[in-house]
């Protein structure tokens, strides 16, 4: 039995339809989004039987998808779109971190010293507080 996995939408909440007494196979959580084992895995055969209409469904998918190679994921295929978004979500999980360890250890500095030392870079004198 075959399934076209690749034709599912992201607006289409079903899923692939499965007969009486078929399991549906386990589910696991990442983030937001659940993935299918049924849905989001693919043998490279038949990523290679139908790329483009993969590649083209790429940005309906909510999720990746994994290309196992005998039997083992060997791949993922995601639309630049989704790459972009966990791209950026790294670097900003990363410079959040970076910023934790700053702090623990001492790396900080004073709004207003910051505010001087920059207006100084620029050759001004530092603004005088308004009285009101």
């Amino acid at each position: 039995m075959v399934k076209a996995v690749y034709g599912y939408r992201a607006g289409d909440r079903q899923g692939p339809t499965y007969r009486a007494g078929e399991r549906q196979g386990p589910t696991y959580r990442a983030e937001s989004r659940t993935f299918q084992t049924a849905e989001d895995i693919i043998p490279i055969a038949e990523l290679k039987a139908n790329m483009s209409e993969i590649v083209r469904g790429l940005d309906d998918r909510p999720r990746p998808l994994v290309v196992t190679l005998n039997g083992k994921p060997a791949a993922v295929v995601m639309s630049p779109r989704e790459y972009d978004l966990l791209s950026y979500r790294s670097r900003f999980v990363e410079a959040v971190n970076e910023g934790l360890a700053d702090t623990e250890a001492g790396r900080t500095v004073d709004g207003e010293q910051v505010v001087t030392e920059l207006l100084n870079g620029l050759g001004r004198k530092k603004p005088r507080r308004s009285s009101r």
